[in-house]
């Protein structure tokens, strides 16, 4: 449903609308700014259109940022909801000009030519604000009874307000003829700082837009040709890229002209683009699209592709005709972020791939399932790739497929070789190995031996479901007796950001004798089939380890120190410590307490901004250094967004930059200086000092401070005012703060001061001024001191 309302403060017209909801005010936090919505989502190659942005705290957006080539973009307009009372204004001013119209006429019957012209001159002048203020509204009809629809529109009781939804920014934006094909992020520049990222594409087919009403009569807008008589012009309809808006209860529909014999694909891009919703169960818009022949009959239906809830449906046309396609929420659901792409045509689909993978420096064919493709295999060279994954796609008639993940990995690799589903069959293999394979049918189980020694350290790890294959793993280790070791179902991947099911296998585990084992790999769900495909690594452990740094997008004026937390995703066993610090950093900008200490997967740390303001956008990247088995390896940290889904699950969602900007006034670091040279100790069930050097000129006895988002049992105690320095004195709860517990401390110091009162008068409140935020302190909790005894018994 793409009812194209924009909301803005109409100048001149609604002057008493109160400050928006969500702005920042003295003395409190500022909010972020969020996008939540793109409209539409994609635009073809060599197109110049208008997008809406929609999100919460977007005021004085001046700057859109987009990753990737070929595309440029401008803020056009900010627009946030208006009161009621503002609407009444605008209401009241159309209302003015009926008047005025009607006296001009009243005044011209009577022969009062001057007091007509009067008249008309001042209807015409209130047309025109009405005109401005309600185009500035976003209205497509500016009238009477555009802006009537329009209050009908807001007030209907479906329509559910939403502040994280209540801003938008129209965006003109440009897509070059030669621009690549593919996703982009979109950011937003505002006021509150860079927004989060979302997904817009570049696509190579025509673009149309859905227009209201369409739930019952199918839009018909996207035919190439409206010619009576003629059943199919020359001029195909398809391929195309309808783009679209679920409001509640909404059912869009769409008509195209089809020929005989069109293998079609119609393929959904809805959960992709908005890949989690915070206040939404699932957790997304849960797309369902159902194909129906000229009579009106249902010929296909759809509400997920495998795993996937985009649905995607494949179906060969059996006559000439007119067909229609539905689409909308599995339980009628919608608002203004469940935005949908559709692409319809002959297009080229990959369903599957096999294998998921290959050895870097070495080239791999593919083979390939899916509809309207160019050839059954393709091959890939590695040549000078590095470990991870990259997509595939092919090529067809000028259009790309979709894309697939294809894994590099840098271990020795083979096929599975059936038969090899009972122990006795079992697949001879040496380790280390990536054995590419199926569950080719319903129940299969493949089985692989292996020659072990007593206290080895092994690892077998299935990767399927990460690589879009249906396979739901279930994993098994047996010793040379038949006796189970470890089984294991689904293994959760923090670094799968976009992976809700894990359904991938892992198992670590030292062996206990020498002698040959087995390891049984089947689908939990007794499954199987050519697309059930799997990469299974039985390797010693490979100590390892990735970063994410939160969040992807920071904007702070010079001086400033902000926070942000570095994940850790640790592999095959490393518990170690890891170093952290900025690569290649311009100068000015430094990274403060940057470690992950042993043990742990997370740690906030503290970026601080040089004084000077950078000329540029600078580029910064963090990299870790940790010790593994004697050999310094480094990483460098990918950006990320933590997403929450449906009201409870966080994901770590990768993004392709680091957007960092510097903007607005900075008023430096606080004169307070953390006077340690180590890790603070602090006693679990007991206290901790850590002290702080301040400059001569201020008073001790005026700081304070506020932990921000503490471990769990840190509270603070009292600040101890010393000469030229404070020490803060730090509580610990036995239970919650344990020894062993290590991190950084992160603080906002504050100056607090109580005016003295006039004689006669009561105390006066104390005046907290905020200095900012403190580099982040590391601290350790050591062991405290012992429990007294307990007393003896009567």
């Amino acid at each position: 449903m793409s009812r194209r309302i924009r909301w803005a403060v109409a100048a001149g017209l609604v002057a008493a609308v109160a400050a928006a909801p969500g702005a920042a005010r003295a003395g409190t936090a500022r909010q972020e700014a969020e996008i939540s919505f793109i409209y539409p989502a994609g635009a073809q190659q060599g197109a110049t259109l208008e997008i809406t942005v929609g999100g919460q705290n977007l005021a004085g957006t001046n700057e859109v940022l987009l990753t990737g080539s070929g595309l440029s973009a401008s803020v056009i307009r900010f627009a946030r909801p208006l009161s009621a009372q503002a609407l009444d204004m605008v209401e009241n001013k159309m209302r003015m000009v009926s008047d005025f119209h009607m006296r001009q006429r009243t005044a011209t019957e009577k022969g009062k030519a001057d007091h007509a012209t009067t008249l008309a001159l001042l209807a015409a002048q209130a047309s025109e604000e009405v005109e401005m203020a309600v185009a500035k509204l976003g209205v497509d009809d500016p009238s009477p009874s555009g802006f009537a629809e329009f209050r009908r529109m807001i007030s209907n009781p479906k329509r559910q307000p939403n502040a994280q939804l209540a801003d938008w920014v129209t965006v003109r934006l440009t897509v070059a003829s030669n621009a690549p094909p593919g996703q982009r992020e979109l950011r937003l520049k505002a006021a509150a700082g860079i927004t989060n990222p979302l997904y817009f594409h570049v696509g190579q087919c025509r673009e149309y837009r859905e227009k209201e009403p369409n739930d019952i009569t199918p839009d018909t807008g996207a035919l190439a040709y409206r010619l009576e008589g003629i059943d199919l012009p020359d001029a195909e309809d398809l391929p195309i890229i309808l783009n679209g808006q679920i409001m509640p209860g909404d059912v869009d529909r769409f008509r195209f002209r089809v020929r005989k014999g069109t293998r079609l694909v119609a393929a959904v891009s809805a959960r992709s683009l908005v890949p989690y919703l915070a206040d939404a169960v699932p957790g997304w818009f849960q797309a369902t699209l159902a194909l129906y022949d000229p009579k009106g009959r249902e010929l296909a239906y759809s509400d997920d592709f495998r795993f996937d809830p985009d649905p995607v449906i494949y179906y060969e046309i059996p006559e000439d005709g007119e067909y229609t396609f539905e689409i909308h929420d599995s339980i009628y659901r919608g608002r203004e972020d469940f935005v949908y792409r559709i692409a319809v045509g002959e297009l080229p689909f990959i369903t599957s791939i096999f294998p998921l993978g290959g050895r870097i420096g070495a080239k791999t064919t593919l083979e390939l399932k899916g509809w309207n493709l160019p050839a059954p295999t393709l091959t890939l060279d590695a040549q000078g790739k590095q470990t991870g994954t990259i997509p595939v796609s092919v090529t067809r008639n000028q259009r790309v497929s979709n894309r697939v993940p294809f894994a590099l990995d840098d271990l020795p690799e083979c096929l599975e070789a059936e038969p090899n589903n009972e122990p006795p069959k079992a697949q001879a293999v040496k380790l280390p190995i990536i054995i590419n394979g199926r569950v080719d049918t319903p129940g299969d189980w493949d089985v692989f031996a292996f020659q072990g020694r007593a206290g080895d350290e092994l690892v077998a790890e299935v990767h399927a479901r990460r690589l879009r294959s249906p396979l739901d793993s279930l994993l098994k280790i047996t010793d040379p007796a038949g006796k189970t070791l470890a089984v294991n179902d689904d293994h959760e991947d923090k670094g799968a950001g976009l992976t809700t099911h894990h359904a991938d296998s892992f198992l670590c585990l030292k062996l206990p004798a020498d002698g040959l084992y087995r390891v049984h790999l089947g689908d939990t769900q007794r499954q199987g089939g050519p697309a059930h495909a799997y990469r299974l690594r039985i390797s010693p452990a490979q100590p390892d380890y990735e970063l994410r740094v939160v969040p992807s997008s920071i904007q702070a004026g010079p001086g400033a120190i902000v926070p942000i937390a570095v994940h850790a995703l640790r592999k095959d066993g490393f518990a170690g410590e890891i170093a952290l610090s900025l690569k290649d950093a311009p100068k000015g900008f430094e990274l403060n307490s940057g470690w992950v200490p042993d043990g742990q997967d997370q740690v906030r740390v503290t970026l601080t901004f040089p004084i000077t303001p950078q000329g540029t956008a600078p580029k910064l990247s963090i990299e870790g250094c940790a010790a593994i088995r004697g050999a310094e390896v480094r990483r460098t940290a990918t950006p990320a967004e933590y997403m929450m889904q449906a009201f409870a699950y966080y994901h770590l969602v990768p993004t392709k930059d680091w957007f960092i900007t510097m903007g607005g006034g900075g008023r430096g670091a606080p004169p307070v200086k953390f006077a340690g040279s180590g890790p603070a100790k602090l006693a679990s069930g007991g206290t901790g000092r850590v002290l702080f050097s301040l400059p001569k000129a201020f008073p001790p006895n005026e700081l304070r401070f506020e932990l921000d988002d503490p471990p769990k049992g840190i509270t603070i105690k009292e600040v101890l005012a010393e000469a030229d320095a404070v020490a803060l004195v730090l509580a610990l709860d036995a239970k919650e703060a344990k020894p062993g517990l290590k991190g950084n401390l992160i603080l906002h110091a504050i100056r607090e001061v109580t005016p003295e009162a006039k004689e006669g008068q009561p105390r006066r409140a104390p005046v907290r001024t905020p200095l900012g935020l403190l580099p982040a302190v590391p601290f350790e909790v050591v062991p405290g001191p012992p429990a007294p005894a307990a007393a003896p018994a009567k």
